[in-house]
């Protein structure tokens, strides 16, 4: 992994709104952490473990956490909804080009396979399909935003 590499990482992840994210490849190990919400750049830590050492290298723990204090069961609004979550890493457009029209909005009716979003991940534009039938009650993410595997993108209403 080259510099330009690790740059781009770094900027990805400060877009991306992650906490922590971190990678282990043959020989090297990075870190990168942001210290508080909105900030400028996330800390970078790269560790080079030689290739005997690397069985045997400590992973670094998160530091510990104050717990939260107890929260009021609330009445979840959304749990009749079904979600519409990112199968990966990447950008979401809600239009297949900047001249288009979006692919659905709040209102629109979507069959199990009709395509919701595009998500570009390493310059491959990947279709999203809708695995369920239902109306598009409230859409999570912006045009041109990155998102995370397992992010919620759309909510759906099965009724």
């Amino acid at each position: 992994m080259d510099i330009r590499e690790i740059q781009n990482l770094i900027k990805f992840v400060a877009k991306s709104g992650a906490t922590e994210v971190k990678l282990e490849m043959d020989d090297i190990k990075i870190t990168i952490k942001t210290t508080e919400a909105g900030a400028s750049e996330p800390a970078t830590y790269i560790q080079h473990v030689p290739q005997q050492q690397q069985a045997f290298a400590p992973v670094a723990q998160a530091a510990p956490q104050a717990p939260a204090a107890p929260a009021a069961p609330a009445v979840d609004e959304n749990a009749k909804y079904i979600t519409i979550k990112s199968p990966i890493i990447g950008t979401l457009y809600r239009k297949p080009s900047p001249d288009k029209p979006v692919f659905v909005e709040v209102g629109s009716t979507i069959s199990k396979g009709d395509v919701v979003c595009v998500i570009e991940a390493m310059k491959l534009f990947n279709e999203i399909e809708s695995e369920i039938s239902g109306k598009i009650v409230k859409v999570l993410v912006d045009d041109a935003s990155p998102v995370e595997f397992d992010q919620p993108l759309f909510l759906v209403d099965p009724s």
